[in-house]
């Protein structure tokens, strides 16, 4: 007779949540949620945004590193904490260092903005030491972990333990307890931005237990789609390629605790690509009035791009409701230019070009005349004219008038008789150009 070996326990279960959820009461903020009437109108159906921007350190990050170090023995917390971050966990670091005394060193890539450096810095005070190294999340994770083997200080994990992962879930478990008694509705998906897993894990173990009818959405930006890698592995698998602009969800391996959350709770994954993610950062901001960090949109912008799939069912007749995390607002101004930029390339407004032109007198007004349409715009011209020979490219940026000019704008080119190469947006040279 064959016999079943005994099923390992998982991380952690909505009675995990619900414990943080009491220990957090007085820490962190019961931030808002608020109905996204632009998303509402976009998909037809009630769009709710759970406002983690507005806490205290404007990002969720700050209920699972409270947690953790709530629960420290006198002997660890006297020994310090140590921990790797992209910038948000760090600042809930050290809010939680601040609050506790507890000394801590917290590590964080080169490329960190500097908006999130500095904010970390005034949170934690003498409390804390920032610690800039590396390029990526994951060299700075590699850092902190020999401090903590060398000095014995504790690790403080940003996504892959099972009491981080608990007070993350308490986003889910708040949320939905003030769609219930200030709205008087129920999610029927649930949209969460997906990096190293931890929110995933958190929420998703409340939900499953305690709100099991939900539809359950983890997003991934494009460039770093290290959850689905893991699920299709059955196991953490490291991304050879990533893209840092979403800096917050930029991980290029998830935690084991939370890719086991997510083999129990079966999400849906999806992706959404960066200059969509800008597109919908520029619509929280101007129309919602939300300046989201781009890990911070990721989930919205699956949303309004229309990348879930049957997201309100056909017999809704617009009574669904959908919950959706606006995970941080750390965003530093100085990218907003980076922001603009990728949301044009990726909404077809914006095209670069190289363009082989005579070295002689009258090229660029043939190129003005023949090529450019009345709507059109050079946004970008960069040529040298170079002595003794008889042409010479030039990199062209051309921003249309209305995205259907394209088209039109190509077959002015192909008859012009010119020498003119369009810089495909896959060809790696667009990372010197976005």
């Amino acid at each position: 007779m064959t016999t079943t070996p005994p099923r390992t326990p998982l991380p952690l279960t909505a009675a995990d949540v619900e414990l943080a959820a009491e220990t957090l009461g007085d820490v962190v903020r019961r931030t808002p949620v608020h109905l996204s009437e632009r998303l509402s109108a976009l998909v037809g159906a009630r769009v709710w945004l759970k406002r983690e921007d507005l806490q205290s350190v404007r990002s969720y990050k700050l209920r699972g590193a409270s947690l953790f170090l709530a629960r420290l023995s006198p002997e660890e917390r006297a020994a310090g904490v140590v921990t790797a971050s992209a910038g948000n966990h760090a600042q809930g670091v050290a809010h939680a260092c601040r609050s506790l005394d507890v000394r801590g060193r917290i590590y964080v890539p080169s490329t960190t903005p500097r908006q999130k450096r500095d904010r970390i810095t005034a949170i934690g005070g003498d409390l804390v030491d920032l610690v800039l190294i590396g390029d990526t999340f994951d060299d700075a994770a590699e850092a902190a972990a020999e401090d903590a083997s060398r000095t014995g200080a504790t690790m403080v994990p940003p996504f892959d333990h099972p009491v981080v992962m608990a007070g993350q879930g308490t986003v889910a478990l708040e949320a939905v307890e003030q769609l219930r008694t200030e709205h008087g509705v129920e999610p029927a998906t649930v949209v969460l931005p997906v990096g190293g897993g931890g929110l995933l894990g958190g929420c998703g173990a409340w939900l499953r237990e305690r709100l099991p009818s939900a539809r359950i959405v983890g997003v991934e930006p494009a460039g770093a789609v290290s959850m689905a890698a893991a699920v299709r592995a059955g196991r953490p698998v490291t991304l050879h390629d990533l893209d840092r602009f979403v800096d917050g969800a930029a991980v290029r391996r998830v935690g084991a605790d939370p890719l086991r959350m997510a083999q129990a709770i079966d999400p849906e994954l999806i992706s959404v690509e960066e200059g969509a993610v800008c597109t919908e950062m520029l619509g929280l901001y101007q129309t919602d009035g939300i300046i989201a960090e781009p890990a911070g949109a990721v989930a919205s912008a699956a949303v309004a791009t229309g990348a879930i799939e049957d997201l309100v069912p056909a017999d809704a007749d617009g009574e669904s409701d959908v919950l959706v995390v606006i995970s941080g607002g750390n965003n530093d101004v100085s990218r907003y230019s980076e922001v603009v930029e990728r949301s044009l390339v990726h909404e077809g407004f914006k095209h670069y070009f190289l363009v082989t032109f005579a070295q002689e007198p009258g090229a660029l007004r043939r190129f003005l005349d023949q090529v450019l349409g009345p709507d059109d715009d050079i946004v970008l011209f960069d040529y040298i004219k170079r002595n003794n020979r008889e042409q010479g490219p030039a990199l062209v940026g051309i921003e249309l008038g209305y995205r259907e000019d394209l088209d039109p704008l190509m077959a002015r080119m192909a008859a012009s008789n010119m020498e003119i190469e369009r810089i495909d947006p896959s060809d790696p040279i667009y990372r010197y150009l976005t």
